[in-house]
């Protein structure tokens, strides 16, 4: 790209990397100046600026994968345009009328989101996506976890760390983010009190086992690190920060059973077993109204439908005691999630 005078040293260095995008893709250098090149590069590289004006760094791929998302459309934009001003809202109609589900919902919000920075930043007179509606996400139904899924998980979990990680997400419903920024004061063993994000709540059997464990293993490990998070790991004991998320779920990548999934399936599991009553999981876990009416919806469906019979259920309850050779011991305990 010519260099313009107008640009800053951090806007020029910005939309370097979108022509350095834009290089990388053979059929670009086809398109017209004016909607296929300069005014994306400088738009997005001074979205690139402010955001490092804001935060100290720009954004890692998101404005970039934002461009690869809207390219196809700007290419046919480009042969009947010469401006990204000339754009009517019939045009984004036609974009993304082809388009169905989440993948309509993000090319309409990256379209909103470009010519809404255009607007602020002088580039067009008007806002031709303005009034073009996202739409509604909709939520499929919440589905249980099958038996082996919860076992593959239980042998992946080899280590001391993630047996402890596999009991907080799946007994407590805690997620990931909320499980490594625990510190070690969090953990109450005298009076059996555990708190996660800020809510306490009571300390089972097999959770309180898994903690011993794992305590055990740190002290041993690191007995003079000054890192008050409950989770460290080599690097991390001789630092204060949380270890990564990447790290902490390494075990469980590729498995259906993920940490999230787990922490899914236990409210769910407590919606079935207690009730789709959304004022309960609201209060057990601290999910807000929209969310837990979601979760009771979900039960009061699977419970209503004909693969989840009294009969079925009646057999499904009698397996879960048999599901964990290493954990079985903790299952008879009410607290503890009944697919462990």
């Amino acid at each position: 790209m010519v260099a313009d005078p107008d640009l800053d040293d951090d806007t020029r260095r910005d939309t370097d990397s979108v022509d350095r995008l834009h290089r990388r893709r053979p059929d670009l250098g086809s398109l017209p100046f004016s909607v296929g090149e300069r005014p994306r590069c400088r738009a997005l590289g001074t979205y690139h600026a402010r955001w490092r004006a804001s935060f100290g760094a720009p954004p890692p791929e998101n404005g970039l994968g934002y461009l690869n998302e809207i390219q196809p459309i700007l290419f046919v934009w480009s042969s009947r345009h010469d401006h990204l001003r000339e754009v009517t809202c019939n045009d984004i109609l036609g974009a993304v009328e082809l388009l169905h589900g989440s993948k309509r919902r993000h090319t309409v919000s990256v379209l909103r989101s470009l010519f809404r920075h255009c607007k602020k930043r002088g580039s067009i007179f008007a806002d031709p996506a303005a009034r073009i509606p996202v739409g509604q996400q909709t939520n499929g139904v919440i589905l249980p976890l099958q038996a082996d899924d919860v076992q593959r998980s239980l042998r992946a979990a080899a280590k001391p760390v993630n047996r402890l990680v596999l009991a907080l997400a799946a007994v407590h419903a805690a997620r990931p983010k909320a499980i490594l920024q625990m510190h070690v004061d969090d953990v109450d063993l005298g009076n059996r009190r555990l708190v996660v994000a800020g809510r306490v709540r009571p300390l089972d059997d097999l959770t309180r086992k898994v903690l011993l464990e794992w305590l055990d293993y740190r002290r041993t490990r690191w007995p003079n690190t000054a890192n008050l998070h409950l989770i460290i790991n080599q690097q991390t004991a001789a630092e204060t920060g949380p270890v990564s998320k990447v790290w902490a779920t390494e075990a469980f990548r590729g498995l259906t059973a993920t940490l999230e999934r787990l922490r899914v399936d236990r409210q769910l599991e407590e919606a079935l077993t207690r009730g789709p009553d959304p004022l309960h999981l609201a209060s057990v876990f601290g999910l807000d109204e929209k969310t837990a009416i979601r979760y009771a919806n979900a039960a009061r469906q699977l419970l209503e439908s004909s693969a989840e019979s009294k009969a079925g259920w009646a057999t499904r309850t009698a397996t879960w005691k048999q599901r964990s050779p290493r954990l079985h011991q903790f299952t008879g305990n009410p607290r503890v999630h009944p697919r462990l």
